[in-house]
């Protein structure tokens, strides 16, 4: 088996001063207990285990533990026993073969090492879009040194992390973008990774994290290998990037001072050279570079998560495994009838006895149901693991329990989405309860695909179906552009009822700019006020930095400004109306 160094066809190697086996192990020097071997001298010979070579002076004297014992001498262990290891459960997922680094891989992770201290200084746009370009051209070099081609899972996860690396060219919300950008690079782990089991799939999305420090140390060793080239190659380079940069430099120069246009252009593309961004300039180049080596060194030979050995819980009793599971499942299905109950109007009588307002009983109960969903989903993982599996007849009681709770949890996740629109229709909508919307539709979807996998012969394909669901989920909550979504809701709220909580979407982003600009006079003012000021704060940033939702941000208070000063702005909150006292609502 790959990864492990099998013991030697007669167990152990002996300790220094013991004899082998047979006549040596009972005669030798030091041949401690010796064990009924054939040979000249038997273990129980004259000259055997229990004579002058066994607990003798050659047993535990000189050459055993006793005072003469050979340097470095540890504990007996018995033939055939390995030795202890650290981290021995990594073993089995080794590679089968790690291709070495290639100058062009090198070369490329110095590239994205360059090009992210040079773009991603100023903020995130396209340029993350540029940067993973590289890498990626690093780790398809690596993948095909080492004889790899892509598979369908592949390209899907590729395509995946695509997707979500175009949040930060399109959105500037803070939340959306650093949950795209983490997704992103999980999947592409992934994509390199393979993996079709819990464990595969599981410790590949972070994997990127511990082979930052070997891809480093991979990419050293190749270079120290290689022979340096000769100077007839080296000068005609250094010469022509040397000319290169001298032209460039006049002609640039000429072509600044003949068109303003051109100027502002090879402004924008030349770096400053501030030394006080040189920390960290240098910081985000040892990233890139680091990154882009870690993916490399995946791509050329991953470690093989699905080998990774994970002993299944001990099996319990029928008993003792399905009472609980049945008492909850009672519990859950009295809350289904509850919930029947409301619907068909005896909500009112359940608000009088309670002393809640609809909102506030929608509020409240939204959230204990989120967490009765996730605290199900572990309950489902752990039965699952500890299930009894003995007989056909085990096996048919896990699953008609375990689909029963997943069934009438479903209706938990239906109920807890119902009760926050109700809240959003009477409140309004919020990025977290947009948020946690969509973490609730999730989890309805994840069990529907455990539902499934309980009716399927075989549930080989959930751990990728379920990693899948996260990935789009992410992907539709960071292209949708919450905050936008946030502010059409509100705005075309105002538009109905003339209510808008200003508190809440003055502090939007500006993907909700062209939004809010909808709205009329003094609200207008009130609502873009922190908006136009952090934007003037931000300054300018280059094109490749730049969103197109800051883009048009920009664009909007161009054409029509807002007040010079931010107290204007305040006391046009003041004349709407707005509550400054804080609450949290969710």
């Amino acid at each position: 088996m790959s990864g492990f160094s099998m013991p030697a066809a007669d167990g152990v190697p002996p300790r220094p001063g013991a004899g082998g086996t047979g006549a040596g192990e009972g005669a030798g020097a030091g041949g401690g207990a010796g064990a009924p071997m054939a040979g000249p001298a038997g273990a129980f010979g004259p000259a055997g285990g229990h004579g002058p070579g066994g607990y003798g002076p050659g047993g535990y004297g000189a050459g055993g533990y006793g005072p003469g014992a050979a340097p470095g001498a540890g504990p007996y262990r018995a033939p055939g026993t390995p030795a202890p290891q650290p981290f021995q459960w990594l073993r089995p997922s080794d590679p089968e073969r790690k291709a070495p680094a290639t100058g062009r891989t090198v070369l490329a992770a110095v590239l994205a090492g360059l090009l992210s201290s040079w773009l991603l200084i100023d903020g995130l746009g396209v340029n993350l879009l540029l940067c993973a370009a590289v890498v990626t051209v690093g780790a398809g070099v690596a993948a095909r040194a080492a004889g790899r081609r892509p598979r369908v899972w592949t390209v899907l996860w590729s395509a995946l992390a695509l997707a979500l690396l175009a949040v930060p060219a399109l959105y500037e919300a803070d939340w959306p973008v650093l949950l795209s950008t983490a997704s992103a690079v999980a999947l592409a782990s992934l994509a390199l990774h393979g993996g079709r089991r819990w464990t595969g799939v599981l410790l590949a999305l972070p994997g990127l994290l511990w082979q930052l420090v070997p891809g480093l140390v991979w990419a050293g060793r190749t270079l120290r290998g290689r022979r340096v080239a000769e100077r007839s190659q080296v000068v005609p380079v250094l010469k022509g990037v040397l000319v290169a940069v001298v032209l460039l430099t006049v002609f640039g120069a000429l072509f600044a001072g003949a068109d303003a246009a051109m100027a502002n252009v090879l402004e924008s593309l030349v770096p400053s050279l501030d030394l006080g961004e040189v920390p960290a300039r240098a910081a985000l180049f040892a990233l890139g570079l680091a990154t882009a080596l870690g993916f490399a060194h995946i791509a050329a030979g991953p470690r093989r998560w699905d080998l990774t050995e994970v002993r299944p819980g001990r099996a319990r009793g029928r008993l003792e495994w399905a009472l609980p599971l049945a008492a909850l499942n009672l519990m859950f299905g009295a809350f289904v009838v509850l919930q029947a109950v409301v619907v068909l109007g005896g909500a009112e009588a359940i608000l009088e006895r309670t002393g809640m307002s609809r909102s506030e009983y929608a509020r409240q109960g939204f959230w204990q149901l989120l967490v009765v969903t996730v605290l199900t989903l572990v309950v489902v993982a752990l039965a699952r693991r500890w299930a009894p599996r003995g007989t056909e007849a085990d096996r048919r009681l896990v699953r008609l329990l375990l689909g029963a709770l997943c069934l009438l949890t479903l209706v938990v996740v239906a109920s807890a989405l119902g009760r926050m629109w109700f809240y959003v229709d009477a409140s309004g909508l919020t990025t977290l309860r947009l948020w946690v919307l969509a973490v609730e539709l999730w989890l309805g979807v994840v069990f529907v695909l455990l539902i499934v996998a309980g009716l399927t012969p075989s549930a080989g394909w959930l751990p990728r179906a379920a990693v899948l669901s996260a990935a789009a989920a992410a992907a539709v909550y960071g292209l949708m552009g919450p905050d936008a979504m946030v502010a059409e809701h509100n705005v075309a709220r105002f538009e109905r009822t003339g209510q808008i909580d200003l508190r809440n979407v003055r502090h939007l982003s500006a993907d909700a700019a062209p939004t809010l600009d909808r709205l009329p006079g003094d609200y207008r003012t009130c609502a873009l006020s922190l908006l136009a000021y952090n934007l003037r704060t931000k300054g300018d940033a280059p094109w490749y930095a730049t969103s197109l939702a800051e883009s048009r941000a920009h664009g909007i208070l161009a054409e029509r400004p807002m007040p010079e000063h931010y107290s204007y702005a305040e006391d046009a909150c003041d004349r709407v109306g707005m509550n400054r006292d804080y609450a949290f609502e969710g």
